[in-house]
C-alpha cells in the first residue's frame, strides 16, 4: 500500500509500506476513503513531537471501511463504514473508566504519534469497539472528518474547560480550524459575543459568517488593545488561545477579565511565559489538555441534526494520492485560503 511516511524534520514521503495486519484480538483493519491534514501533523513535521521518529506513517484522523477484524471485536464487521477517532480507548483501564480516553494506559493519542496512522491506504484500529464509530446511512462523510479530531478537541479543551456559559463573553484567539471548531461549538452554550482575532482576513471573514460577533485583525500588532475596548476594558470573560505559540498565549493573558477562564487549545513546540504576577490577583483559571473524545457521540448526532455544519470548513479536495499538494496547500495556508482539506480515496 501508499502511505505518506515521516522521515525526520521536515522530511516526509509518499511511499509504498506493508499493508497492516491485525495483531491483537481487539484491531481492525479500516480502509481509508476520506482523510484529512491537522496542524498537528505541521508540528510533527517540524519536529515538535519528538516521540514521533521516522518511519512513521502519518495522520489521525479519517474515515474508511472495515476490511477485516480481530476475533474480539463485535461492534463491527467487515463492510461496516466508519469513523476513526483521533484517540484510541480501550475502555477499561482506570483513565478510561473516568473518560480521560486520551490518557488510556493501552491507546490514547497513538494514530500517527506512536503507531502508524490514516494517511495512507489502510490503517489498524488498536481497541475497535471503542475508538471507531458507526457512520450513519446517508451522512455527509466529509463534515464527519471533522469529528475525528477538532470538533471534539474545540469542544472538549476550548467550551467545556473553559466553562463558556450564557452571556459570556469569549475571545477565540487563532481561526484557523480549532478556532473555527471552537467557534462552531460556543454556540450551543449562548456567549453573548464571540470575538475572534487572527492575522488573516479570509479566515476572519469565514470566522463572521459561521457565528463571530467581533472581528479583530492582529495583523497591525494591537488586537490587545482592541479586544480591551469592545469589552469595556475589562477583558473577556473566556480567552481561547487556539494557535499554540507564545505570542497568541500572551494575548489570551492579556485579554482575560477578573475570574475568567484561559483555555489553552493549541499545541506548543516552544515555552511560554506564564505572567502569574499579574494573574493571581485577578482570580483567573488556566486550563490546557488533549481531547478525550468523549463528546463524539453527542457531536455526532448535532451534526446528523444540521445543528452545526462542519463541513462548511472544508476548503481543498484532493485525492490520496495526491497528498504532497494537500500538504503545500494547507502548509501555506493563507496564501492558498485553505482551512481543511480532505484527501479521498479514489
Amino acid at each position: 500500500m501508499k502511505a505518506l511516511v515521516y522521515q525526520g524534520p521536515g522530511q516526509k514521503a509518499w511511499q509504498d509500506k506493508p499493508k497492516p495486519e491485525i495483531s491483537k484480538p481487539g484491531d481492525a483493519i479500516v480502509r481509508i476513503v476520506h482523510t484529512t491534514i491537522c496542524g498537528t501533523d505541521l508540528h510533527i513535521l517540524k519536529g515538535d513531537v519528538p516521540a514521533v521518529t521516522p518511519g512513521r506513517t502519518l495522520g489521525h484522523e479519517g474515515l474508511g471501511v472495515i476490511e477485516q477484524v480481530g476475533e474480539g471485536v463485535t461492534n463491527f464487521k467487515p463492510g461496516d463504514r466508519v469513523l476513526i477517532s483521533c484517540i484510541t480507548s480501550c475502555g477499561r483501564c482506570g483513565y478510561c473508566k473516568r473518560q480521560l480516553y486520551s490518557h488510556c494506559e493501552d491507546g490514547g493519542w497513538i494514530l500517527g504519534h506512536l503507531i502508524d496512522g490514516t494517511q495512507a491506504e489502510y490503517v489498524r484500529i488498536p481497541h475497535a469497539d471503542n475508538s471507531l464509530y458507526p457512520v450513519p446511512d446517508g451522512a455527509d462523510e466529509e463534515a464527519l472528518v471533522m469529528l475525528s479530531d477538532i470538533l471534539p478537541t474545540g469542544f472538549e479543551i476550548g467550551v467545556l474547560n473553559g466553562q463558556v456559559k450564557p452571556g459570556d463573553s469569549i475571545a477565540i484567539v487563532g481561526a484557523g480550524p480549532i478556532g473555527m471548531a471552537t467557534l462552531l461549538t460556543a454556540q450551543f452554550y449562548a456567549p453573548a459575543r464571540i470575538i475572534v482575532t487572527d492575522v488573516d482576513a479570509s479566515r476572519l471573514e469565514m470566522a463572521k459568517s459561521l457565528g463571530a460577533t467581533d472581528l479583530v485583525d492582529a495583523s497591525a500588532g494591537n488586537a490587545i488593545e482592541q479586544i480591551m475596548a469592545l469589552t469595556g476594558g475589562k477583558g473577556v470573560d473566556v480567552a481561547i488561545e487556539a494557535v499554540g505559540v507564545p505570542a497568541t498565549f500572551d494575548v489570551c493573558q492579556e485579554i482575560v477579565g477578573a475570574g475568567g477562564h484561559i483555555a489553552n487549545v493549541g499545541v506548543h513546540g516552544k515555552s511560554v511565559e506564564l505572567k502569574l504576577e499579574k494573574l493571581w490577583i485577578r482570580n483567573v483559571t488556566i486550563t490546557t489538555g488533549l481531547v478525550n473524545t468523549n463528546t463524539t457521540p453527542m457531536l455526532l448526532q448535532t451534526v446528523q441534526a444540521g445543528t452545526i455544519k462542519p463541513g462548511s470548513l472544508v476548503t481543498h479536495r484532493f485525492a490520496l494520492d495526491d497528498i504532497g499538494e494537500a500538504y503545500r496547500v494547507f502548509g501555506h495556508a493563507a496564501e492558498e485560503k485553505a482551512m481543511k482539506v480532505i484527501l479521498s480515496a479514489r
